[in-house]
Parts: C-alpha cells; structure tokens; sequence
C-alpha cells in the first residue's frame, strides 16, 4: 500500500505515532521472546522479513497510496505469532522505508494500516476458523492459509480505503470503483501463495508453524 506522507494531515500523522508507540509497548510486553532463543526461530523470523521487504518492493500503482501489493500477514501470523509477526512486518517496512518507497514521516501510518490492522485480522479470522470448524489438517492448510489470507488482504484494503476517506485523502467513489475492486485479483494471489508457504511448512517443518498443533489437527484423523 505504501501510504504516501502527503495524503494525512499533521493530526493524523501525529495519532498514528501514539498508537504505534501503544502497539510497541504492548508488543514488547506480550511477544514470547523466549522462542527467539532458538536459532531456528530467529532465522525464521528473519527470513520472513526478508522476503516480506521484496514482496512489498514489487508493486502496482493506481494513484500516490493506492499501491498494490501481496502482504503475507497471514502466513507470517499463522508461522509465528502474532506478536512476533508484527514485529516480522515492521521488519520489512522498514526496509523498504529505507529503501526510499516510503517516507519516514508516514511510517507509522504504514505501521498501522500494512502491519498491525492486517496482524490483527489475520490472527482473528484464525480464531474464528478454530472455534466454529473442525480441528482438521486441510481446513488449517485450505480455509486459514489460502482463504484467510485472501479474505485478510481485502480486508485490509477496506480498513485502508476507510481511512484515506476520512482523512479526505480520496473520495469513496473513486476507492470503490478505481481501487477496490483489484483487491479481489490481490486476495486470490495472496491466497495461493500463503496458502502454498503455509503448506509446505506444515508437511515438511510443522515445528515452525506456531500456530499448528499435531494434537490439533492429526491425533485420530
């Protein structure tokens, strides 16, 4: 998405560097720090950033903030936690922030909007697919890795597409016929690729899913 620093007011630049402070802390608080001990989950982690930041760096352009890129939030969520992949995520803004693709004033915006909003949404829809279907293997491959993570990017493009209309940066007629509707394209190709990181992960290293539980999803199936 790449927000540009031009689209918000001081206010809301201002607001989004007290909330990712709030966000900061709570992460720094909560996250299981603990794993990172592992080497493994430590290159995990990192390698997910890595790979974030090249994905983010390949985009397309509608107008200045309408870009379109794949987010990996619900591979990164289901792969290490959420905390954890917040932090992954701002990671990799971070680095194409260096990069130059986005200013350093409209980090934080870009915090919110490409890393804790899609986080968040990703790691519920996880819980809602936990609690009211079957503790199976191919309803965690199929319907939280491809589907969740379709239906997470285009959430996110929504929560996005709301803000810039009430920041006044676009009018929501132009959002919604000239912007939204590429994110139907978007969330079939992030499906297939998370869903497809997610599944190989699952066969060949379950280990680094945090969110798999052989008890979960293979005792007595």
């Amino acid at each position: 998405m790449n927000l540009s620093a031009g689209l918000f007011s001081a206010t809301w630049h201002w607001s989004a560097l007290v909330l990712s402070v709030a966000v900061g802390w709570l992460v720094w608080r909560t996250a299981p720090w603990g794993r990172l001990k592992s080497g493994t989950q430590l290159n995990l982690l990192l390698g997910f950033a890595v790979g974030l930041m090249l994905m983010w760096s390949l985009k397309a352009g509608v107008k200045p903030g309408l870009n379109l890129h794949l987010m990996g939030a619900m591979a990164a969520t289901l792969a290490l936690g959420p905390q954890l992949a917040i932090v992954t995520l701002a990671l990799a803004l971070t680095g194409i922030t260096l990069n130059g693709a986005i200013e350093w004033q409209a980090w934080p915006i870009n915090f919110l909007l490409m890393v804790v909003v899609p986080v968040v949404l990703a790691h519920r829809l996880h819980k809602l697919i936990e609690r009211f279907l079957p503790a199976h293997f191919f309803v965690f491959v199929f319907v939280a890795g491809f589907f969740g993570a379709a239906l997470t990017v285009m959430l996110q493009g929504l929560v996005a597409s709301g803000v810039m209309v009430a920041a006044g940066a676009y009018e929501a007629a132009f959002l919604a016929s000239d912007y939204l509707p590429y994110f139907l394209l978007l969330g079939f190709s992030e499906g297939w690729i998370s869903g497809g990181v997610i599944t190989l992960m699952v066969v060949y290293r379950p280990e680094w899913v945090a969110a798999f539980d052989d008890r979960r999803y293979l005792v007595r199936k």
